[in-house]
């Protein structure tokens, strides 16, 4: 951003880390960070997301993600926060937004990509979500781990269940749990697998594979949301072999708490 119109009006913020990331963007961490040309640092980034004076869209990369979680933090509790990061903490100011927004800063032209200037890199732009693939499945599945309560109370635990073992099964669950399995032996890359508090002592697991995604507890049972079948949200039994699984998931994850 340059000129007399590059003032950030702030929008929303994300954080861009190993335990935390826009599922949108990418299986796992350095997918994500992959998106938007970045380095996997192991601290992570915050993604600041605005419009500048005449309306553009830009997103500012900074290092300071302890400001980003707190300004989330702040505004998750319906407070105001003035969230701007330091100048020695900006890596970079990309044009265009990563993240689909359906809210505008009031006063300002409707936000649009600034223009390209020659030799630039273009535009950020959202995933495509419109039509069911792999950034619609893991959205998906971070709604089921949001919602948890309400997907569970809707599963049947007499007939319901898609595990192995549990009449003929899911083809397509039995090959997600054995490459869940394989993460065991040959740990995936950050992220892919990632863990945070729930009720009761127990863990709430994100897990991600090629082409599929797996919510759980570790108390509980899973779900499971496949690219091949879109809109299907699979529960996963408990049964013998879930149990260690999802132990032996938790120990690997990266912990958000």
């Amino acid at each position: 951003m340059s000129g007399d119109d590059d003032a950030l009006y702030v929008l929303t913020a994300v954080l861009l880390t190993p335990a935390q990331f826009p599922g949108a963007l990418g299986d796992d961490y350095p997918a994500a960070c992959a998106a938007l040309d970045l380095r996997p640092v192991t601290r992570g980034y915050g993604l600041v997301l605005g419009q500048d004076g005449n309306g553009a869209r830009w997103t500012v990369v900074t290092r300071d993600t302890a400001l980003v979680a707190l300004a989330i933090a702040t505004w998750d509790c319906g407070l105001p926060y003035d969230l701007s990061p330091g100048e020695r903490d900006i890596i970079d100011s990309l044009p265009g937004w990563p993240l689909a927004l359906a809210v505008a800063a009031p006063g300002l032209p409707e936000p649009h990509d600034p223009p390209e200037e020659e030799g630039g890199r273009p535009p950020l732009t959202p995933p495509d979500t419109e039509r069911w693939g792999p950034a619609q499945r893991r959205l998906g599945a971070d709604e089921v781990a949001l919602q948890w309560r309400t997907w569970r109370a809707q599963v049947d635990d007499a007939k319901d269940f898609a595990a192995p073992g549990e009449g003929d099964g899911h083809p397509a669950v039995r090959r997600v749990l054995a490459e869940a399995e394989a993460y065991t032996d040959d740990p995936p890359p950050p992220g892919r697998i990632r863990s945070s508090y729930a009720e009761g002592g127990a863990r709430s697991l994100r897990v991600d594979g090629p082409g599929w995604s797996m919510v759980a507890r570790t108390d509980d049972i899973a779900f499971v949301l496949l690219d091949e079948e879109p809109g299907e949200v699979l529960p996963i039994g408990r049964g013998p072999e879930l149990p260690a699984l999802l132990e032996a998931l938790d120990k690997l994850a990266v912990r958000l708490d």
